[in-house]
């Protein structure tokens, strides 16, 4: 009987869990550059004397959804969107190298040009910096360029250029604070094809519909493992009653 009892029990959790990254991709769908996290389940074997026929459910987020989101277009200058396959590099918290495409940029108090999430950008020689600048424009090829304070408005100057990257044969996978790692640690090659579109930004890839459907077959699915375990429940009682003694 504890076979069905904790098989039952492992899929309600497993369940929950799912449920869990479910509701966080429908709380992200206006998320920028967010990437729908992927929730797969798995059947574990369990093996020694007597455990033989216990079959316990998992679950794991095993990646995200690399499908581009839509471009809408805003007009400010310090938004862009990644067009292709290519990653926008940031500096994770922990002083690495991770990767979003999240582009609404903006320059912190400090200088610093950030996301919108507050991540330092990268460039070729680290985080970058603006400098007090009249005007900030970022081409195609994530070059940066600015106007200084009281220079010549028809001769900019280049500061630096934004790190893109790609990920077409390295092992990746996105952490909980939604940028994407090497596997392992290490840094992606820069993409020097890669191109973006400046004043513009790239919502997220959650599909709402498809999400409300998973959700509605994910609690479908926890309801039966529910009743599974209030079956096994009676079958204890009746099991139990035959052997009682008559009164």
């Amino acid at each position: 009987m504890d076979k069905l009892v904790y098989t039952a029990a492992t899929g309600l959790k497993a369940h929950m869990a799912s449920q869990a990254a479910i509701a966080n991709n429908m709380a992200n769908a206006s998320t920028i550059g967010f990437r729908a996290d992927r929730v797969v389940f798995s059947r574990l074997e369990v093996s020694g004397s007597g455990f033989d026929t216990r079959s316990p459910a998992s679950e794991e987020v095993v990646d995200a959804d690399r499908r581009p989101g839509a471009i809408m277009s805003t007009g400010r200058p310090l938004d862009v969107a990644i067009t292709g396959d290519a990653w926008l590099t940031v500096q994770a918290p922990d002083g690495s190298e991770a990767y979003t495409r999240r582009g609404d940029l903006q320059v912190a108090p400090t200088g610093v040009l950030e996301t919108g999430d507050g991540f330092p950008v990268m460039g070729s020689g680290g985080p970058i910096t603006v400098p007090p600048a009249e005007s900030i424009k970022i081409s195609a090829d994530g070059s940066i360029s600015i106007v200084p304070i009281g220079g010549d408005a028809s001769n900019p100057q280049i500061l630096d250029k934004l790190k893109l990257v790609s990920t077409k044969g390295s092992d990746t996978v996105k952490g909980l604070d939604n940028l994407l790692h090497v596997r392992g640690g290490g840094v992606l090659p820069e993409d020097m094809e890669a191109k973006l579109q400046s004043g513009a930004l790239e919502g997220s890839n959650v599909n709402m519909t498809q999400a409300l459907v998973d959700m509605i077959e994910n609690q479908r699915s926890y309801e039966v493992q529910a009743n599974l375990m209030k079956q096994a429940k009676d079958m204890d009682e009746s099991a139990a009653s035959l052997m009682r003694m008559p009164s």
